[in-house]
């Protein structure tokens, strides 16, 4: 198949395309030197020209605080692009993947949140995100929408990252203990989207990690299990409420997403996240250590 991957450059495309290549399909990277998404005219020239038969659509305004203040900014990647990207993909024929967050729920639920859930996002850019949702649902023929969270990799920062970072140079760290969720490896997620793509199984996905956690407990696992390759955390984690971080955009409580779509449309679920956790850290210290 040939693909074309929005947002290549950045933490899921570049383990989207890796993930292709390694599997013999035709790959055309797009970032934004490549192709603006925010240019309908440019976004019909590549397209048509590349002729793909799939859009893994990763490209996104993801500054969540920055959004609050930066309205248009935050729609005109996430919403007009999305637009764009589905107009061009839906004149050349080609499926869609866009991926969207679980910050189009409002996060109040007590249960996991199901696909076809009612969304109330909270902040411009769950609302922005779910605009592209809903531009890709009124636009495109062939969508697969696929919502995740809490997503970590190699490639640009994360929240994983960062907690490595802190743990080797403070001697104790404040992690929320009231916000839950499903950490989401890039690669699962990657190897997830390869195998959607070859089907015809369109419609909403959840796909994240399996099981859930608080960041205070996510910190916990990644300092026992980089500890356990030798790398030298000197942080306690202590546990604190989301009232004691004030941040400009909403954090919602529970991100926590179920897995109807992956099972009922007969895919096999994403690994349990502590699994997913252990292998990036294996893959992050070796190249660390180059």
């Amino acid at each position: 198949m040939k693909a074309l991957v929005t947002g290549a450059a950045g933490q899921l495309g570049s383990d989207v395309v890796t993930i292709l290549r390694n599997n013999g399909h035709d790959v055309l990277e797009c970032d934004r030197n490549e192709m603006d998404i925010t240019d309908l005219d440019q976004c019909r020239q590549v397209i048509g020209q590349y002729e793909p038969d799939v859009i893994i659509h990763c490209a996104a305004y993801t500054a969540v605080d920055v959004a609050e203040t930066d309205i248009d900014g935050a729609y005109a990647v996430n919403a007009v692009g999305t637009r764009n990207i589905t107009v061009a993909a839906e004149s050349n024929g080609a499926k869609l993947i866009y991926i969207s967050t679980d910050y189009v729920f409002d996060g109040t639920g007590t249960e996991p949140y199901q696909e076809y859930d009612n969304t109330n996002p909270q902040t411009i850019y769950g609302k922005s995100k779910r605009a592209g949702e809903v531009l890709v649902q009124s636009l495109s023929s062939r969508y697969f929408i696929v919502r995740t969270s809490w997503l970590y990799g190699v490639q640009g920062n994360n929240f994983v990252k960062t907690m490595l970072r802190l743990g080797q140079e403070k001697p104790s760290l404040k992690v929320v203990n009231d916000q839950k969720g499903s950490p989401t490896y890039s690669v699962d997620l990657a190897n997830f989207l390869f195998e959607l793509m070859q089907t015809e199984k369109y419609g909403i996905y959840h796909a994240s990690n399996s099981g859930s956690c608080t960041w205070y407990e996510f910190t916990q696992a990644i300092f026992e299990e980089a500890r356990q390759l030798g790398i030298n955390i000197i942080s306690e984690p202590l546990p604190c409420s989301t009232d004691e971080f004030p941040r400009p955009a909403h954090r919602p409580a529970n991100s926590v997403m179920e897995h109807l779509s992956i099972r009922s449309n007969g895919f096999q679920d994403l690994r349990p996240w502590r699994e997913g956790l252990k292998e990036f850290l294996q893959h992050w210290s070796a190249v660390e250590s180059k």
